[in-house]
């Protein structure tokens, strides 16, 4: 049998925002990057398609992982109601998107998303935990969302390979964005950070896309723009970095990312 369900605090007013957008500001660039890179190979309106569901569905993350929390206790609060609206409003966006798509993306445009599914689900189980600042699922979360640039490009008509080097360099990308924030986060507040997994995860990423590059997979502005993110990881955890407050490192953590986009995208179209 269930739990019953108790209602708390049924009248207390409830904030809107604190209900419909994520508290994890990163999780913007995350998004971002993918569809950014994707829109730019594939201008089109699968593309569009493909944004709107993943927006939807990024969005949506929150208000679920309020009612499933909520569920688990077996309380109704009054968020309940109001993250149960989001929840569906959001559900509707994506569904839209999702339409969209169907009518206009070839089949194998799909086939990333349905195999990101399972990382996506892993990172709303954790979430129903309290359990969403942990790192695995971030890092789930961040491979995740990293499968919309190859469904976009495989919406545009890029190759296969063109599409799982894609996912690969978001994939990458964001785990070693997800590293190099908590160890930078941690240092600065005088934390053990783990600076050696962050820079040796970041090293990784380059020789990733070096060998992607090498392979035909990837263009080689994706190796410098894997250059960058490197300096800036051996920089930013060095005993002569500057502390910054976590505003300004997640603002420039976003600049980095949109200039991995960029370069990575120029990359793709004039073939560099």
């Amino acid at each position: 049998m269930s739990a019953p369900v108790v209602r708390v605090d049924a009248a207390a007013p409830v904030s809107l925002r604190s209900v419909a957008l994520p508290v994890e500001h990163g999780g913007w660039g995350l998004l971002a990057e993918p569809l950014l890179i994707g829109l730019a190979l594939s201008p089109s309106r699968a593309g569009l398609g493909f944004t709107l569901a993943a927006l939807g569905a990024f969005l949506a993350r929150h208000p679920l992982k309020l009612l499933l929390a909520d569920r688990r206790r077996g309380a109704r609060y009054a968020r309940t109601a109001v993250a149960e609206r989001v929840a569906a409003a959001y559900g509707a966006l994506a569904l839209t998107g999702a339409a969209l798509a169907l009518r206009s993306a070839p089949p194998a445009a799909w086939w990333p998303l349905l195999l990101a599914a399972p990382l996506g689900a892993g990172q709303l189980w954790y979430d129903a935990r309290h359990q969403g600042r942990r790192l695995a699922p971030e890092l789930l979360g961040g491979a995740a969302l990293g499968s919309t640039a190859a469904a976009l490009a495989l919406a545009g008509g890029w190759p296969a390979t063109v599409a799982a080097a894609l996912w690969a360099l978001m994939a990458l990308k964001a785990v070693t964005s997800v590293l190099y924030v908590r160890a930078r986060l941690r240092l600065d507040r005088g934390q053990p950070a783990g600076v050696e997994t962050a820079v040796a995860a970041q090293t990784g990423a380059l020789l990733g896309a070096a060998a992607l590059a090498w392979l035909g997979a990837a263009p080689l502005l994706s190796v410098l723009a894997f250059a960058v993110l490197l300096l800036r990881a051996a920089h930013g955890l060095s005993a002569g970095r500057r502390a910054l407050r976590t505003r300004d490192i997640g603002f420039r953590e976003l600049f980095h990312g949109l200039l991995t986009a960029t370069l990575m995208a120029t990359g793709y179209l004039m073939r560099w």
